[in-house]
C-alpha cells in the first residue's frame, strides 16, 4: 500500500477512533464517575485523557512507514 493511501485511511480512521473514544469516555465520565470521590474523578480523566495517545501514535507510525521498494524506479 502506498503512503498516500495510508494517509487517507489513517486520517479517516483516526477521526472515527477519536470520535468514538470521546463519546465512550464522556458517557463513562457522566454516568459512573459522578458518585466517585474528586480524586478518583481526577485520576479517571487524566488516564482517559492520555490513553488515546498510544493507539494514535501507532496509527501515525503506520501512516509514516515508507513505501515498499519493488526494485522499480519511479519517473
Amino acid at each position: 500500500m502506498r503512503m498516500r493511501s495510508r494517509k487517507l485511511i489513517g486520517a479517516v480512521g483516526l477521526l472515527l477512533f477519536l470520535a468514538a473514544y470521546a463519546m465512550v469516555v464522556a458517557s463513562v465520565g457522566a454516568g459512573r464517575i459522578v458518585d466517585a470521590s474528586p480524586l478518583a474523578r481526577l485520576a479517571f480523566f487524566i488516564v482517559a485523557g492520555l490513553t488515546w495517545v498510544l493507539p494514535a501514535g501507532l496509527l501515525i507510525r503506520w501512516i509514516q512507514r515508507p513505501d515498499a521498494s519493488n526494485g522499480l524506479t519511479r519517473p
